[in-house]
């Protein structure tokens, strides 16, 4: 009888194989490839927490997968769901992302075992504190070395913890607050940092809607404007994604959560629909849509845009025939097993890969680790600068041409950048110019026909030149 694999080592499996297809069309030998591949060092461990009354040990992982470039970076995953296999998948999507996106640092990953659902504040605070204080134990965690992140099933308060156990142990640090990205933003965090995963999404997608050959090919116009859109998980990546495509012209019809799903041909109000969840608890009932009871359902029902945000392995063999959508997001990490690749591709369907698509987060965690490198919030130093330059500008033009610019117009023109408008900014360029980039390797290179391919061969070709630049390799 053939043994069934987890959900974790088909993630895992599903990484390397596209790393395998993608080396194929590289000239780099195997000792290196194989280097690239494997993750360079794994700490398993478990520690006791006293959780209403009762001593639980608790399972936790820190998997860094290349230290080519310092510090590695990578998410710390909260979720009874989380094994060793799923947190080295992540952590090797973490390294070739960074590259991808040209953010220079390694790839890591993080997991507590543990359900953030079922637990309060002061537990999941002692689980944090703890998790970090073993890594501490460790050197595994700073500034310079490996800093973690938000990931699923944790967030800002989270990030703040581990910042705060951090210096305690570490007060000589005057870096201390670079330990850790996604903080608060009163406790060294960045304006931007919350919506940047679905904002990155949004710039990648809409870049890709630009492309009028490719559009041509799946029979859809440029732009956002008008297209149909379902978004799977309507977590922080999946709100975020569906709030900034709505606002570019897209129509959001559909909406997949854990618990049910909607579908409105005519579109659903995203902002109605999220009051309406944190009222209740749930997306279902809601007026605005009808309610679909397995909303796996949904990821099948007419779109033209799919953005799978929610986990991997969502979209199989078993569902991929019936995906009716042309251009599919990778809002997620694998999202898409290699098997329903496959077939999508087969159908003419354009994935738009994880490992260009959700990095906007570790873009945005990149900014506000040179903020807190720096000492300065963005936009300090100039901002007022550039609003006095711009004010004098057009003082100059009304009085040479007699012609009084009216109000509206001129605060647009006067204002200086501040720190999201510098954020903003800095992630749409990262995301135009790498997707450029995979697309134009895609293009080029005879045998290459998805983009998935193309982003791990960019990401290949970087991380090699960074290990030979070490003296490593010739």
């Amino acid at each position: 009888m053939k043994k069934k694999i987890s959900e974790g080592t088909k993630f895992l499996n599903d990484v390397h194989s596209a790393f395998d297809k993608a080396a194929k069309f590289t000239s780099h030998d195997d000792g290196l490839l194989n280097q690239l591949k494997i993750c360079n060092s794994i700490y398993k461990f478990y520690f006791p927490v006293e959780i209403e009354g009762k001593v639980e040990v608790v399972e936790g992982i820190r998997v860094q997968h290349s230290q080519h470039k310092s510090p590695t970076k990578g998410g710390i995953r909260y979720s009874r769901m989380v094994d060793e296999e799923e947190v080295k998948a992540l952590a090797t999507l973490m390294s070739f992302k960074c590259a991808v996106v040209d953010v220079p640092f390694g790839g890591a990953k993080g997991g507590i075992k543990i359900s953030p659902r079922l637990q309060n504040d002061k537990t999941l605070e002692k689980v944090t504190r703890r998790f970090t204080t073993e890594l501490l134990k460790k050197n595994l965690i700073g500034p310079g070395f490996d800093v973690p992140a938000p990931d699923y099933g944790s967030g800002p308060k989270e990030m703040a913890w581990i910042a705060d156990t951090y210096a305690t142990f570490r007060g000589d640090d005057i870096n201390a607050l670079g330990c850790v990205t996604g903080k608060p933003l009163g406790q060294g965090g960045i304006q931007g940092r919350t919506e940047a995963t679905g904002l990155g999404v949004y710039y990648g997608v809409r870049e890709a809607l630009e492309q009028k050959d490719d559009m041509k090919k799946l029979k859809l116009s440029t732009g956002m404007n008008n297209k149909k859109v379902i978004v799977q998980g309507l977590g922080n990546v999946g709100y975020h994604s569906a709030k900034f495509c709505q606002e570019g012209g897209a129509i959001i019809v559909g909406i997949a959560e854990w618990d049910g799903g909607l579908y409105n041909a005519k579109g659903l109000d995203i902002e109605k629909l999220i009051k309406f969840k944190q009222e209740t608890g749930s997306i279902k009932g809601f007026p605005g849509g009808k309610n679909i009871a397995n909303s796996m359902e949904v990821l099948e029902m007419d779109c033209d845009v799919l953005i799978p945000a929610a986990l991997e392995n969502q979209i199989t063999e078993e569902n991929a025939p019936r995906i009716k959508a042309k251009l599919i997001a990778e809002g997620a990490n694998g999202p898409v097993t290699k098997e329903a690749e496959e077939i999508l591709v087969s159908k003419g369907v354009l994935i738009i890969p994880d490992l260009f698509l959700n990095a906007g987060g570790v873009t945005v965690s990149y900014f506000e680790w040179l903020k807190n490198l720096s000492h300065v919030r963005f936009g300090r130093m100039e901002k007022r600068f550039q609003e006095i330059q711009a004010t004098n500008y057009i003082a100059t033009i009304e009085k040479n041409t007699g012609k009084k610019i009216d109000a509206k117009a001129r605060k647009i023109l006067v204002h200086g950048a501040d720190e999201r408008d510098l954020v903003y900014s800095g992630l749409e360029e990262t995301m135009i110019h790498a997707y450029n980039e995979i697309r134009e390797i895609m293009l080029s290179t005879k045998g290459i026909t998805d983009l998935r391919t193309a982003a791990f061969v960019s990401g290949i070709n970087k991380l090699a030149a960074s290990y030979k630049t070490l003296g490593v390799w010739p």
